[in-house]
């Protein structure tokens, strides 16, 4: 699984004649930066916009599922099993219908080429799967930590904001994260609802950039490894937090 990882670094430092050679170079010992040098000089755009939909994303995704997972889990508000199961019924919609579907709503709210649109249009998927992970988290948060808070005095919104969203950090970060990752990989919506190349994220910027260099190897492999990085070190970074429980921790406190 990582060897072709390690091929697509390799083949970024190779030079275009190299790459096409019979015999692969496997240590890449003079190898060349002029591909990455090409990738920063007309993919940095790219890379921002696929920043700032990202995080965008994860902003909107975590305000509106973090507090509808709360009421489902801890409020016992009526409707709450076929809130749910219209969650579960939402992952099934194909993404091409959707992505036609908000391309007429973008363009009707002069949306269109605007990162406000991506960010909307990954949150209608990233939003029903962080509620239901947050949900399943929060069903295992002790009732006693609640009323606790309510005993001091604390309201509802006091108690959900200091002492539930502290004790389920793990799924918060979890629910990030996967909404980041969604947001950054997302190619359907991104081709979907951007028709200038200055606006488009790294996604979309990957697939012309290969379409206008195919005789540039090297350059295609870097934009892949640049692309790559930021979603390695998140991972690398978030995964004790992913693979953590909340529950013993929540019995301690």
């Amino acid at each position: 699984m990582l060897f072709p990882l390690y091929w697509m670094f390799d083949a970024s430092l190779l030079r275009p004649q190299d790459l096409v050679s019979r015999t692969p170079t496997w240590f890449p010992l003079h190898g060349t930066l002029d591909g990455y040098r090409n990738v920063l000089s007309s993919q940095g755009g790219h890379l921002l916009i696929s920043l700032e939909v990202s995080l965008g994303t994860v902003i909107l995704t975590l305000l509106v599922a973090a507090p509808a997972a709360y009421g489902m889990a801890k409020l016992r508000v009526p409707g709450r099993r076929a809130l749910l199961f219209a969650l579960l019924v939402a992952q099934m919609i194909p993404g091409i219908v959707m992505a036609n579907s908000l391309y007429v709503v973008a363009d009707r709210l002069e949306l269109l080429n605007s990162p406000l649109a991506l960010i909307l249009a990954d949150s209608t998927l990233c939003v029903p799967f962080a509620t239901l992970i947050l949900h399943s988290f929060l069903r295992g948060v002790p009732d006693e930590l609640g009323e606790a808070a309510a005993i001091d005095g604390a309201s509802r919104l006091r108690t959900f904001v200091s002492v539930i969203l502290p004790v389920a950090r793990n799924a918060v970060i979890t629910a990030a994260l996967f909404s980041f990752l969604f947001a950054w990989a997302d190619f359907l919506f991104a081709v979907t609802l951007t028709t200038q190349d200055d606006r488009a994220p790294v996604t979309v910027g990957i697939y012309r950039f290969i379409g206008a260099n195919l005789t540039d190897w090297n350059s295609v492999m870097a934009t892949g490894v640049i692309a790559s990085i930021p979603a390695a070190l998140l991972l690398i970074v978030a995964q004790r937090y992913v693979a953590a429980g909340i529950g013993s921790a929540a019995v301690k406190d």
